[in-house]
């Protein structure tokens, strides 16, 4: 009976869960970042909390054109959560194939577009790469069992560091999982960014092509879930 309950505990967690996923979506998250900061006026695709700061900076300096260049991402990074979860609530039940399927191709039809925009489209292409990092922070917020952020870092040190307190308190396994899950994703994720940095400067624009062959690899593994 026991057997029967780890079994069962077992085959609920989905693949958009497993951590194989969730790497492949910290490495797009930050090349994604890396991306948009490097080649597209300096502006974060993800870090929202960033474009805040800046933003308000420009403001209180009168620079308003150059305050919009920020508040615009926020707005598209908004609209890509309001998206998402349209799309959960209207294919949750779908049989043949899982919303976040749906959400990660459209990531990837959006993000192959980008890779076309030239200069002066900067800041409609740093609105779709938040649109879609957005969307993506939306649909994938478990690894494991454990809520996670893949295109940002903050709530996951908090949560990293909250884990290895308990751990260095407690001794417990299960918080030096979480502790390792957590600081493994931030990792990652700068791995990502740190080839989106190097890959922009030698591929240039069509380097997002990058984050839309690791978005292609996550749904397939999800994809052969449902075979």
């Amino acid at each position: 009976m026991i057997s029967n309950m780890l079994q069962k505990e077992k085959t609920k967690m989905q693949t958009s869960e497993t951590l194989i996923v969730s790497i492949i979506l910290a490495l797009s998250g930050g090349f994604q970042d890396a991306y948009t900061y490097n080649i597209r006026d300096e502006v974060f695709s993800n870090a929202q909390t960033g474009n805040v700061v800046l933003m308000s900076q420009h403001l209180m300096m009168g620079k308003w054109r150059t305050a919009l260049s920020y508040l615009l991402p926020i707005i598209a990074f908004a609209l890509g959560v309001l998206v998402a979860e349209q799309i959960q609530s209207r294919y949750k039940s779908a049989k043949r194939i899982h919303w976040r399927q749906i959400v990660v191709l459209f990531e990837v039809v959006i993000l192959f577009s980008v890779g076309f925009m030239p200069s002066k489209w900067n800041m409609i292409a740093t609105m779709l790469v938040s649109f879609t990092c957005s969307m993506q922070v939306q649909s994938f917020r478990k690894v494991r069992g454990y809520g996670y952020a893949s295109t940002m870092c903050i709530g996951n040190l908090r949560s990293g560091t909250e884990s290895l307190s308990v751990y260095i308190r407690s001794r417990s396994k299960e918080a030096l999982r979480k502790t390792m899950y957590y600081y493994g994703i931030i990792f990652v994720f700068a791995i990502g960014a740190g080839l989106g940095g190097i890959l922009t400067i030698h591929l240039g624009f069509k380097a997002i092509w990058i984050s839309c062959l690791l978005l292609i690899v996550s749904c397939i593994l999800m994809i052969r879930e449902k075979l």
